[in-house]
């Protein structure tokens, strides 16, 4: 039975789209009362602002008049200041609420995209670069953000603000008011026809920035590397490239902007030309006081945010679009690798592993494993030797399905890894690849990394059985040394005892080491494995290895080679046949002599 093994690619170019708005229906609903008292207080500000224009239009009739008191003048500057005072209360109550709760909102939705990413299978990781997914839970979310806030009340204010002043201006002189809005047809096309561009420049800026992120993230994390080729300058030139290429896109953005907003501008100074020509051509036949052209005035000049305001709603929906669409594109994908709906628990059954006619192939390559056959009983310890490539790691991530095998192929316990739930199998082994990762963190925090609690006498003899403990004293702090990100600070052999005694911390059921004392020296070995045969006495263990130094303790050895298993039986029974087993250990010997 073949299973070709399939890698979850996101769409880096998702379709700009305002439903995509949908998605935030629940995290609006949450905060319902916060958003609705936001917006109650924007209102309160918008009324306050409309206001002014009268109070000033009253004084200015009343100076005009040339008779008047100046306690008419006092009364109506102290309604100015209390009209102010409300003003100002209601835009710290609107930013606090609206602003706050788009904040709280961003934090979910980070903290819901986190967990989403951690629920996902390897093939996910395999496909997608860490950096643009970085760019997404960071840069995008920012921009959601923004349009859940400041284009929401763009909206709202925009809306309040210039249906209430062409009503009192059409109210207080309609034949000014028809010539002061003939731009507006105007302004209304260039605001269509610019929104029509800015998502697509913005979603190129977005992808430039994944892709100067994922340059950031593969440089840092290669640093060892890079510095041990001299290979800064290739990754310095390849960050300006990613670092210009961001620019250009921004500045694409740009130039849209320093094209339209001076442009929207102009037609709007338009309207405060128009209002004065007309405006003081009806104030000297008459028409109009002074208070009124002053007041027509004013309204004419809050118009202009209603109207640059409305550019702005424009590129803020479009941005926060593109942005919830990258990061519904990532909510959206479900793992590959799932937990069955009725999983079935492990049986007590005296064989730990069973592997029946396994064949495995990777996305458009050939099987890595063919017809793989393996039986390995509860107690016992088996070793696998093969060359690079011939399909070790992928046999053994079968077991724990980080790659998914075929129905009825590979058995836990009885049962199929399939039928078990995805959490309860995983659990059961403890694995030790050769590529330990390690975090950034102490020593002592890295061994206890799958332990809730720990006792430290434990780890102390935990850390014993892989003989890092004698490593403690050469390091500056002993146990709460803090290593540097991946391990850094430490050497190959020493990261890899480490992530042993991560392993043997947890006491699994079936302990894998894949390769993970490649980086020792051949005494450190024979002691780790001395310990390990004791401590584990009756216990499941798969140990990988190019060595047969490593294997000839395994009670059962199996050799593979271009995804088959070619050669199966004990160290001496290997050894006894001219096979891949014994040349491979006459090599090594002649190599130790050499």
């Amino acid at each position: 039975m073949t299973l070709t093994y399939k890698k979850q690619k996101l769409n880096k170019t998702p379709s700009i789209s305002l439903k995509e708005y949908e998605s935030l229906k629940p995290y609006l609903k949450r905060y319902r009362l916060q958003y609705l008292v936001g917006f109650l207080c924007l209102l309160a500000v918008d009324g306050g602002q409309i206001l002014i224009p009268q109070i000033i239009k009253q004084a200015t009739d009343l100076i005009a008049s040339g008779s008047f008191e100046l306690s008419q003048i006092i009364r109506l500057s102290v309604g100015m200041v209390c009209i102010m005072a409300v003003i100002s209360t209601g835009r710290f109550l609107w930013r606090y609420f609206i602003h706050g709760s788009a904040r709280k909102i961003e934090t979910t939705i980070r903290a819901t995209l986190f967990d989403h990413l951690l629920s996902l299978s390897y093939d996910f990781y395999q496909k997608n670069k860490i950096g643009e997914l970085m760019a997404r839970v960071t840069n995008d979310l920012g921009a959601v953000r923004h349009a859940i806030s400041m284009g929401l009340v763009a909206l709202v204010d925009g809306t309040v603000m210039a249906v209430a002043i062409m009503v009192i201006i059409f109210i207080q002189d309609t034949r000014t008011a028809f010539f002061a809005i003939l731009p507006l047809p105007i302004i209304t096309v260039l605001i269509l026809f610019f929104g029509k561009y800015v998502g697509n420049k913005f979603l190129k800026a977005q992808e430039s920035y994944s892709a100067m992120s994922d340059t950031v993230q593969e440089t840092f994390a290669g640093i060892r590397v890079i510095k041990s080729f001299v290979k800064e300058w290739w990754f310095i030139d390849k960050f300006a490239l990613t670092n210009d290429e961001y620019r250009r896109a921004n500045m694409d953005v740009v130039k849209l902007f320093g094209i339209f907003f001076p442009l929207i501008a102009f037609l709007s100074g338009l309207t405060s030309l128009i209002v004065l020509l007309i405006g003081g051509i009806r104030v000297t036949e008459g028409l109009m006081t002074p208070g009124d052209l002053v007041s027509f005035f004013s309204y004419v000049q809050m118009l202009i945010w209603p109207l640059m305001g409305a550019g702005f709603l424009v590129n803020t929906i479009q941005r926060g679009a593109v942005s919830l669409g990258r990061v519904n594109a990532v909510l959206q994908t479900r793992p590959s690798i799932m937990s069955p709906e009725n999983p079935i628990v492990g049986r007590n059954s005296p064989i730990a592993i069973a592997i029946n006619n396994l064949t495995f192939s990777y996305p458009g390559g050939t099987p890595v494993l063919k017809n793989v056959n393996v039986i390995v009983k509860h107690g016992t310890m088996l070793g696998i030797l093969g060359k690079t490539g011939s399909g070790k790691s992928t046999l053994i991530k079968t077991l724990s399905r980080t790659v998914e095998p075929p129905e009825n192929t590979v058995f836990i316990n009885g049962v199929d890894v399939r039928q078990w739930d995805l959490i309860a199998l995983r659990s059961v082994f403890g694995v030790t690849p050769q590529d330990s990762y390690l975090f950034s963190d102490s020593i002592k925090n890295n061994i206890a990394y799958g332990l809730e609690r720990y006792d430290e006498e434990f780890l102390k003899k935990v850390a014993a059985f892989s003989a890092i403990d004698r490593d403690l004293a050469t390091f500056a702090e002993g146990w709460n040394t803090v290593i540097g990100e991946r391990g850094t600070t430490l050497s190959g052999g020493q990261k890899q005892r480490v992530a042993m005694s991560r392993s043997l911390a947890v006491q699994p059921d079936i302990l894998i080491l894949d390769d993970s004392l490649s980086a020792v020296d051949t005494e450190t070995e024979d002691r780790v494995l001395e310990a390990l045969l004791n401590e584990r006495a009756g216990k499941t263990t798969v140990i990988i290895s190019h060595r047969v130094s490593t294997l000839r303790r395994a009670d059962y050895i199996i050799v593979l080679d271009k995804g088959m298993v070619v050669e199966e039986g004990t160290h001496s029974a290997l050894l006894s046949i001219d096979g891949v087993y014994a040349r491979t250990a006459l090599l090594q010997q002649l190599g130790g002599k050499r």
